[in-house]
């Protein structure tokens, strides 16, 4: 006899999802970078999530390209998480043999059940589909929990290092480093 399980699944989000991946988003920007970027400085209230469910219908619908995908990690018929595959846009990638994981967001109340391993699988296996022989992502330099998470799976720091100036002034930087994976 087996024990059940929940319904958990990874697949290609719809442009459907728009409305869910954007909810997600903003509830899980304050937890990511809490304590690294005021809060004020992060969209938030009913306009910032009428306005980034547009933009992700859009980049959901009319992707750049055919190797820009967004999958979604799903608990039964819930949104719980999303990445972002694209090829590589850093000056030292080669765009056609390195991909990027531009994003691995989970919503914080459903970490630690699978959904992350799932999700960070499914986009190496993407990336792999869409012929990248190397993948690179990048993560806030302070971020231990999540380096330990994606060392675990194979990634490993390639000395690569940036600063986001996120307000445009240099008042609110952040501090990034860079991982990378051979993905043949």
């Amino acid at each position: 006899m087996s024990s059940p399980t929940a319904d958990v699944s990874v697949r290609v989000a719809w442009a459907e999802d728009a409305a869910a991946v954007a909810a997600l988003q903003l509830r899980a920007w304050p937890v990511m970078y809490d304590g690294l970027v005021p809060a004020e400085s992060l969209p938030s209230g009913p306009e910032a999530l009428e306005a980034v469910t547009a933009a992700w219908a859009q980049a959901l619908a009319r992707p750049a390209d055919a190797r820009h995908r967004t999958l979604v990690a799903l608990e039964r018929n819930r949104v719980v998480g999303f990445a972002i595959t694209t090829p590589a846009t850093d000056p030292d990638c080669d765009p056609v043999s390195d991909g990027e994981l531009t994003e691995l967001v989970l919503d914080p109340d459903e970490r630690r059940k699978g959904h992350g391993s799932r999700l960070q699988q499914a986009a190496i296996d993407t990336l792999r589909a869409d012929r990248f022989t190397r993948a690179v992502t990048w993560l806030v330099a302070t971020d231990d929990a999540t380096r330990a998470f994606l060392v675990g799976a194979g990634w490993d720091s390639d000395g690569a290092h940036r600063e986001l100036d996120l307000d445009g002034t240099g008042a609110v930087t952040l501090k990034q480093v860079r991982l990378h994976t051979d993905l043949s």
